[in-house]
């Protein structure tokens, strides 16, 4: 026999405890000072500074003592002194469009690794592609005297962005549309990538490929050129489909239902990253269509995403880790030699091939 159900409450009790009431000595300690190490250490003051910048003439055993001594007080640089003193702070602010997407944080990993090696230290900002946030995040960045500037998937367009670039060393990465001086640029061969997926597609016997385009960037505007020359070469100009996205996986999904609904519906879709090939991905489940057997899916990036056992997503790979670590070599010389000539660096995407394209399904062949 079953009873009337029980309910248990917790009553949630909000405790504050006024700043008198708390124990004596809770009070954070007072910042251990560069004299509070040089009296623990049993040195002067200037022998301290000379340790902790590192300098040579300094013995071993003295300053072992120091960095002991500090060890022990807990005591942490004054990173704003010693930039007043160097004219540097050793930071780099880095403006990424949209930290959602993992290909950024893999870019990001190994800018901060050939950074570090630099000596420099990496802060980031989101600008959610939204301009007032991109200006707003580099503001930011200026006020904390950053050495330099990276901009991952954003263009420096507005007044706020080209002042920034005119005055700080930056790299800009992913965008090719740049047109100040002293500014250094990092890209993939966008259009290479595109006519490598679709050379992919039309070696499987697909003739219906579509694209999904990205957010309005260079970046996108040349995976869909390159898909454009591409279908004209392989003589697919008829079957051209190309439906506006952008670099989300709603946007994605939304393009594709567009797509798949339509008579003769593409039998393969070529995203315009792998964010975006998810959303092909989940329009073709709320379809009912099977990736690869009616539907072929390839992205752009080859992100961790793209890996996942039960997705399996046919990509375009851009080296990732290597733009980064290119980025950064390009920043290190910039904020050595701010009036070198600007350059520009291109890597080479190659396909990844996985389980998410097959051969045209025989109903479909034309």
């Amino acid at each position: 026999m079953s009873g009337p159900s029980m309910q248990t409450t917790t009553a949630r009790h909000d405790l504050e405890v006024p700043i008198s009431d708390l124990p004596e000595g809770f009070a954070p300690k007072p910042r251990p000072t560069i004299r509070n190490v040089a009296e623990r250490a049993g040195v002067s003051k200037s022998l301290v500074s000379l340790v902790l910048r590192g300098s040579p003439h300094v013995s071993e055993h003295r300053r072992e003592a120091v960095l002991q001594a500090a060890r022990e007080l807990g005591y942490r640089p004054n990173a704003v002194a010693r930039s007043l003193v160097e004219g540097r702070t050793h930071l780099v602010g880095a403006l990424v469009s949209d930290l959602h997407n993992p290909f950024y944080a893999e870019f990001l990993d190994g800018l901060q690794e050939s950074l570090h090696g630099e000596g420099l230290r990496l802060l980031i900002g989101s600008g959610r592609w939204d301009p007032a946030f991109e200006d707003e995040a580099v503001e930011a960045f200026l006020e904390l005297r950053v050495d330099g500037l990276v901009l991952l998937g954003v263009a420096p367009s507005s007044d706020a962005l080209a002042e920034a670039a005119a005055y700080t060393p930056t790299v800009v990465v992913g965008e090719r549309d740049v047109e100040l001086e002293g500014v250094d640029i990092v890209v993939d061969d966008d259009q290479l990538g595109a006519r490598l997926a679709v050379d992919h597609l039309v070696e499987l016997g697909h003739t219906r490929i579509a694209h999904i385009e990205g957010t309005p960037s260079s970046a996108a505007r040349c995976r869909c050129e390159g898909y454009l020359v591409a279908m004209r070469r392989h003589a697919l100009a008829p079957y051209i489909m190309v439906e506006h996205g952008d670099f989300s996986e709603e946007g994605g999904r939304r393009a594709a239902l567009a797509l798949l609904t339509r008579e003769p519906r593409p039998t393969a879709i070529f995203a315009a990253n792998d964010i975006v090939a998810l959303g092909v991905l989940s329009a073709a489940s709320e379809l009912g269509l099977r990736v690869p057997e009616d539907l072929s899916v390839v992205g752009y990036d080859n992100t961790h995403l793209a890996a996942v056992h039960h997705i399996s997503l046919t990509s375009i790979d851009q080296p990732r880790r290597a733009m980064g670590r290119s980025a950064a070599a390009l920043l290190s010389d910039r904020i050595t030699e701010p009036g070198k000539v600007a350059r520009l660096r291109q890597v080479t995407p190659h396909l990844v091939v996985r389980r998410s394209t097959g051969p045209v399904p025989k109903d479909a062949e034309d």
